[in-house]
């Protein structure tokens, strides 16, 4: 015979049942002790009787009338007692029973939401993300957790829908270059008798197409790279890498203005000098043919911060937030996007942010443009570096 399962209720029930039981008896035991205390100190004074004559002289059926009024009391006295300690016990036999009732019913009522939060993650799947226990009643505990299990329903539903979104943009990025090359060989091969300027003209379409899909697999491989967290720490100097990138980068005829001072932090070098460089990519490419970028690296109060503030065009503040998502392209009130742009520079940054354990901000400009900060955790000169988790990446607040 298998047993019933032992449910959170019928624990609960047999709590209460059984602290309702103990307190009983304890409070039984007490009024016992109490009531017998009491009778004990109540007793009347014994009457004075007549005495009888000694014993030689005394019938040998005739008792001491004293002693039968003494034993008369006794068991007077016990007869109380265990008439009060038998309906003591049965008053609480019935008020426990009641009590394991009602314990069981209230029980049943204080889980009902817990059971509606597992009807609702039973029902949970990729296509109804959307559904949530909305309960109501009042602030306390469980109500809390079903607050607290809609607000995960909610970000697990905007995990999905981005994942869903990126592996969609992925693909067609992806598909883009293969169909050029394809094109390309298509009409190489329509062509019987093929010139060397129409096979050299097939090669350099070719081989943009493959460049651009390089360009977007290494960008996709530092995005996961990034997400998946920090593996190898060093000692670094921001300023000297924004430096070495300001170096090698094509800021075209733009004025930069370049205020660096010394900002050691700890991080991967790679991933570090890949978010500088994307920062200045992004100011440079959505920029005014004489605009301008400031960059600005200093290190205060336990931190660092990356600012990169550029001229250009006006960009809608609502925009800002969605620049910083995998494969976001704002063209209407940015500069057209080159081919070498896949969307892909302000999330990387943000995943390269969030992985050292830092914070990103970004703010449109009323003139045109954007302001964009990366704070990262600063390097404590003597203090051994503590190694932030690996966090999702933190949306851009305008």
């Amino acid at each position: 015979m298998r047993l019933p399962p032992f449910t959170l209720r019928l624990r609960l029930t047999a709590l209460y049942g059984g602290l309702f039981v103990a307190v009983g008896a304890l409070l039984v035991a007490i009024t016992y002790g109490l009531f017998a205390s009491r009778l004990q100190a109540a007793a009347p004074r014994r009457p004075e009787l007549p005495r009888l004559p000694p014993a030689p002289f005394r019938p040998q059926n005739l008792r001491d009338p004293q002693v039968m009024l003494d034993e008369a009391l006794a068991r007077q006295r016990d007869q109380a007692l265990d008439q009060l300690l038998t309906q003591s016990l049965l008053a609480l036999a019935i008020v426990s029973l009641i009590a394991v009732v009602l314990g069981w019913m209230v029980a049943g009522r204080a889980l009902r939401p817990l059971r509606d939060i597992t009807a609702t993650a039973r029902r949970l799947s990729t296509d109804n993300l959307d559904e949530r226990i909305a309960l109501g009643g009042p602030r306390d505990e469980i109500k809390e957790l079903a607050d607290t299990f809609d607000a995960m329903l909610g970000r697990l539903a905007a995990a999905f829908e981005a994942q869903r979104r990126f592996v969609a943009n992925a693909s067609h990025e992806l598909r883009t270059p293969l169909t050029v090359q394809r094109a390309a060989v298509d009409v190489a091969l329509a062509d019987p008798e093929p010139t060397l300027r129409s096979l050299t003209a097939m090669a350099v379409r070719i081989r943009a197409a493959t460049q651009r899909h390089e360009r977007l697999i290494a960008s996709l491989l530092t995005l996961a790279r990034s997400e998946r967290g920090v593996e190898h720490y060093e000692d670094v100097d921001l300023a000297e890498t924004v430096q070495t990138v300001l170096v090698g980068t094509n800021t075209r005829d733009l004025k930069v203005v370049p205020r660096l001072r010394p900002a050691p932090v700890r991080g991967d070098p790679a991933l570090l000098e890949r978010l500088a460089v994307n920062l200045l990519d992004n100011a440079v490419r959505h920029n005014d043919p004489d605009g301008w970028i400031e960059i600005r690296v200093r290190a205060e109060n336990g931190s660092v911060t990356l600012r990169v503030v550029n001229s250009g065009p006006v960009v809608p503040p609502e925009k800002v937030e969605t620049l910083f998502e995998p494969f976001r392209r704002h063209a209407a009130g940015r500069a057209a996007v080159t081919s070498d742009g896949h969307g892909l520079g302000l999330s990387i940054v943000a995943a390269i942010a969030a992985a050292h354990g830092g914070t990103h901000t970004a703010a449109a400009r009323p003139e045109g443009g954007l302001d964009v900060t990366v704070s990262l955790p600063a390097r404590v000169p003597g203090r051994a570096a503590v190694h932030p988790p690996s966090w999702p990446a933190a949306p851009a607040r305008g």
